[in-house]
């Protein structure tokens, strides 16, 4: 018991690439048995997630070296004070991220099951989307700069195919085209940028390179390179061209999985602003850059989403929309920590505010996307002018529709009031035109899913959809987690913050402490 307790972090991997292999052969038995091992492997990674996260915050920061019987051997003697072995280093900020892949992952894995019913090629599906939960597991974990790049490349591969998976007339495949192009493009800047830092600190390890950074010209190109390559991968503007597509084309579930793997490069970014270049560039500078790519994010989004018919593509300038407030959140707090007329508290107050609003976000956005699965499932149509109605009979999607509603549009008491209410307040504090905008950004999201939900659910029973049926039960099972956790977060956002949030934006500040825990902690 030991040894699987000690070897949780390269479980977390091992489980979802084992179940990806041998689900091809175990399908050869029925497609029971191939559903029983999809959500057999399914529920161990995630509970993996949670047992690593758990240890996290109760004993502190886990650094895992592969290869090695001893935590002692991650240094080897004769390496010279470099870690040469694949390391991850799990902190505080990486166990929040894997809170939320573990939530989301079993739930949309579940949904999956009913949703693919219907369709052929379900061996490849699944395949494919454990690959893509192992890549966004692998991304959030590592502490090394090039592991990061492998595993963004197995995420990156797995979505472009599952965007593609339907087909559609060639419209899937061209959005799965764009998915990949642009992903390949953000992994060769990545790349760029882990080989300038490695030609000057012979290092991949993102803590040895911290420690050594020297901020020569070289640097810089590689921080302008990763900055570039992460902020497009999480979908910011002027970079968010391939979202629409992307989300609006792909099966619900895995839709609601790109965002959590879009959170992933997100939390890349922050990562490599706090802390492998955290002693060295300037956070005010940096910050307000953040902060005005979250401000066009924020109202390009929100002003696109407003005129769309198709409710996936909707969503997903929604979701590019929210993504505005997470930087917003974020910037505001790298640029006020700085600050020497602020105090801290407003800095802290601001990132727990928008790393709150990434968790809400994967949480209520995934819920919304599986509504929009469900229409599509019972009514066949995303088109909201053909839709109208369906709340007669689908009930219970129409009230996990209503709650992830007004939880983007910040409604109380549902989780989005309560990360907006941080992030509103701390912004406020740091510069008041920005608060305004952001809560008229609430507003317009509010004014564009009364719309929808219009659009869907009211008025008579169309004579195509007389006889629709609600959700298939396992679908409503994934939709119902959500959509408690949706609820729990907004009515007990303290609790969440103090044992959750706070921990990950002091984990994510403590520049010295992420560097002393890979150095000087073994």
């Amino acid at each position: 018991m030991d040894i699987l307790l000690d070897n949780l972090p390269g479980l977390l991997i091992a489980i979802p690439l084992l179940g990806a292999f041998l689900t091809p052969f175990l399908s050869r038995a029925g497609d029971s048995v191939r559903n029983a091992w999809i959500l057999l492997i399914a529920a161990l990674s995630s509970l993996c997630g949670l047992l690593v996260a758990s240890r996290v915050l109760e004993s502190g920061t886990i650094v895992y070296a592969f290869g090695v019987d001893a935590i002692s051997h991650v240094i080897p003697p004769d390496s010279g004070g470099i870690p040469i072995r694949i390391i991850f280093t799990i902190d505080p900020m990486n166990a929040f991220m894997l809170i939320i892949a573990a939530i989301v992952s079993f739930c949309i894995t579940l949904y999956s099951l009913s949703s693919m019913e219907k369709l052929s090629g379900k061996d490849g599906f699944f395949t494919l989307l454990l690959l893509l939960i192992a890549g966004v597991y692998g991304m959030i974990t590592t502490g090394d700069l090039f592991n990061f790049f492998v595993f963004l490349e197995i995420s990156s591969l797995a979505g472009a195919a599952l965007v593609a998976y339907r087909i559609d007339k060639g419209v899937a495949a061209e959005a799965g085209l764009k998915y990949a192009a642009l992903s390949t493009l953000g992994g060769m800047l990545f790349l760029v940028g882990v080989g300038l830092l490695f030609a000057q600190y012979n290092s991949l390890n993102m803590a040895v390179i911290a420690d050594r950074m020297q901020m020569t010209g070289l640097d810089i190109i590689a921080f302008v390179l990763f900055f570039t390559a992460l902020a497009m991968k999480c979908g910011a503007v002027p970079m968010h061209f391939w979202t629409p597509d992307s989300y609006a084309m792909a099966p619900s579930a895995i839709t609601a999985f790109l965002v959590v793997s879009s959170q992933a490069s997100l939390y890349a970014l922050f990562r490599v602003c706090f802390t492998l270049y955290g002693g060295q560039i300037n956070p005010l500078t940096v910050g307000w850059v953040i902060i005005i790519l979250g401000v066009l994010s924020m109202f390009v989004g929100v002003t696109m989403a407003i005129p769309q018919k198709d409710v996936k593509r909707l969503m997903a300038y929604h979701a590019v929309s929210q993504t505005g407030y997470m930087l917003l959140g974020v910037g505001v707090g790298l640029a006020a920590l700085s600050s020497t007329c602020l105090s801290q508290s407003v800095g802290m107050m601001a990132l727990k505010g928008g790393l709150f609003h990434i968790m809400n976000h994967a949480l209520y956005k995934g819920l919304l996307f599986l509504t929009a699965g469900v229409i599509m499932y019972r009514c066949g149509t995303r088109n909201l002018n053909q839709l109208g109605g369906l709340g007669h009979n689908m009930k219970w999607t129409m009230i996990f529709f209503m709650i992830g509603a007004l939880a983007i549009a910040g409604i109380p008491p549902f989780n989005g009031f309560a990360s907006k209410l941080l992030i509103y307040e701390s912004t406020f504090l740091f510069n008041p035109l920005l608060a305004v905008i952001a809560m008229v950004v609430s507003i317009l999201t509010l004014a564009s899913f009364v719309k929808v939900f219009h659009s869907m659910f009211m008025g008579p029973k169309l004579p195509e959809y007389q006889d629709v049926e609600e959700a298939p039960k396992p679908m409503l099972i994934a939709m119902g987690i959500l959509a408690i956790l949706v609820i729990l977060f907004g009515i007990f956002p303290q609790q969440v913050v103090d044992t959750l949030v706070a921990p990950a934006a002091s984990a994510l500040v403590d520049y010295n402490g992420y560097i002393a825990s890979v150095l000087g902690g073994v």
